[in-house]
């Protein structure tokens, strides 16, 4: 991508715009149709509009109990903007890839989904998402400005074979790499993180915590994997579903099988000496435990994942403890950590439009998303100011009936509240960070997998038979990885790289 990010200044100048026109716009009670001929989107509803239920299906760490309260709110905004209601629909982040699968598989009514999670090509490739260009330009006008004006890549990577399946929403598309762990163990043990330079480092720090702390797990996986996804992605850019990556984001532009990189190898036997040492749990494996539960419950030190400006303060929130961040890799931006949380509308939504301009609500309108964000003034958070906010007296992070603290999923998070305890300057520092990161020279290409989806099918297969269990430590990796490289190559994966390759050289060449 030749197209630079655009300054901290420039952007916060355009959020300001864009909350200022959307301010301006909800003023108003008519909905006389704009320059397309789509109906206005704020005001009272459009009386041509009929009443529609609209169903969004989204993940969370744990279930939040008051869900129908905020979504009883959320109507009130919905019906008077766009005539429908909102059916809210959470399934926790360890039953997501199954319930989600059958779900768009089926022909259970959804009209809003979360989609990436490292699966997005697969999903466009199986039908199971409309394409969203025709519907932006008419009822998406505020989403893709809020994207345009941090940087009109940021939409076109979404794109397969020139169409858009997903808009991604307003957060972090920059990342560094590191561990997170509780502060308090770190003080008790008065343990040096500047010492703490390689992964090498960490060998002694989970000594401590495991001779020391009995009922404490030293380290847990993020996702499925101790050092894996996300952490690896300081080291590669997946070019979408991680099946043929490129090393160390350039790699002379050729795509590589990971898994038989010395690499992923070194990374396996780190994990298996911590997993044998008793730093890692027994059943990490098959345990389906988030990691901010259980370190919400005082059983885990410390977890490896991706990082920004803002996310030591969001993390500490989330959990009800402080936590301290050490990177240990660069950050990088990719087309991966821009399609990595998205929205899509799904191929059985009864209302496609109707979809689209709930999902524009999310990107322009503030109060939308602050009940999506932080649920009801009073019950859920006070102001400290405007917007600045904090918990009401005698409500936690552990007792609030909402307190997803997921404000980068729902649409623009620079119009969410900002919690007290984050930096004030989240957005400006957000914007440095990203604009200072480094950029895969892949950033932009999304590939399209449906030549080789049949492999790709075969090789999730077996990656969900290998993966997990390498990457917790749980098998000897000099036994398995030659094992599991065997049968990605039975399943396919050089047929998957050629394809990928094709089709990044072809992109290359159309963007030089």
């Amino acid at each position: 991508m030749k197209k630079s990010m655009k300054s901290a200044a420039m952007l916060l100048i355009s959020v300001l715009a864009t909350s200022t026109l959307v301010t301006a716009c909800s003023s108003g009670s008519s909905n006389q149709p704009n320059a397309s001929g789509a109906p206005e989107l704020s005001g009272s509803a459009n009386p041509d509009l009929k009443p529609v239920e609209l169903t969004m299906v989204f993940p969370v760490a744990g279930e939040q109990k008051d869900l129908k309260a905020v979504q009883e709110k959320i109507n009130k905004i919905t019906k008077e903007k766009i005539n429908a209601t909102v059916k809210l629909v959470q399934i926790t982040k360890g039953a997501w890839a199954q319930q989600t699968t059958l779900m768009l598989s089926g022909n259970e009514k959804m009209d809003l989904i979360v989609s990436g999670r490292g699966t997005y090509e697969q999903q466009v490739a199986k039908g199971n998402y409309l394409a969203l260009d025709d519907y932006i330009a008419k009822y998406g006008q505020g989403a893709q400005k809020a994207l345009d004006d941090l940087d009109p890549a940021y939409l076109k990577a979404t794109r397969i074979n020139g169409k858009s399946y997903g808009i991604t929403t307003v957060r972090d598309f920059a990342n560094d790499y590191g561990i997170s762990m509780r502060k308090d163990l770190v003080d008790k043990y008065k343990i040096d993180t500047k010492a703490i330079r390689s992964l090498d480092d960490l060998d002694a720090v989970f000594k401590v915590i495991k001779e020391n702390e009995p009922d404490v797990t030293p380290v847990i996986k993020f996702a499925n994997s101790i050092l894996g996804s996300p952490f690896v992605g300081g080291m590669l850019d997946p070019l979408g579903d991680g099946l043929g990556v490129l090393p160390a984001h350039d790699n002379g532009m050729r795509v590589a099988n990971w898994v038989e990189t010395p690499e992923y190898a070194k990374l396996l036997d780190t994990t298996r000496r911590w997993y044998l040492a008793g730093y890692i749990a027994k059943d990490a494996a098959t345990s389906n435990e988030v990691w901010q539960n259980l370190m919400k419950a005082g059983k885990a030190f410390s977890t490896f994942h991706h990082m920004s400006p803002f996310s030591q303060a969001a993390n500490s929130l989330s959990v009800g403890q402080d936590l301290i961040e050490v990177r240990l890799l660069p950050a990088v931006t990719t087309t991966t950590n821009i399609t990595s949380y998205m929205w899509s509308i799904p191929r059985n939504a009864q209302n496609p439009e109707r979809s689209m301009m709930l999902l524009n609500l999310m990107y322009t309108d503030k109060d939308f998303i602050n009940l999506l964000d932080w649920g009801i003034e009073g019950q859920h958070y006070v102001k400290k100011s405007d917007d600045i906010i904090d918990f009401p007296q005698g409500v936690n992070a552990s007792n609030s009936g909402y307190y997803p603290y997921q404000n980068w999923l729902f649409g623009n998070m620079f119009l969410s509240y900002v919690f007290n305890g984050e930096d004030p300057d989240r957005n400006q520092k957000l914007a440095e960070f990203i604009k200072n990161s480094k950029k895969s020279k892949a950033l932009g290409f999304t590939y399209n997998p449906e030549p080789v989806k049949t492999e790709i099918a075969a090789l999730t297969n077996v990656r969900d038979q290998y993966a997990l269990a390498l990457e917790t430590g749980t098998v000897d990796p000099a036994k398995v990885l030659p094992e599991y490289i065997k049968q990605m190559k039975a399943a396919g994966i050089d047929k998957v790289i050629a394809e990928k390759q094709k089709q990044l050289d072809a992109w290359v060449a159309a963007n030089k």
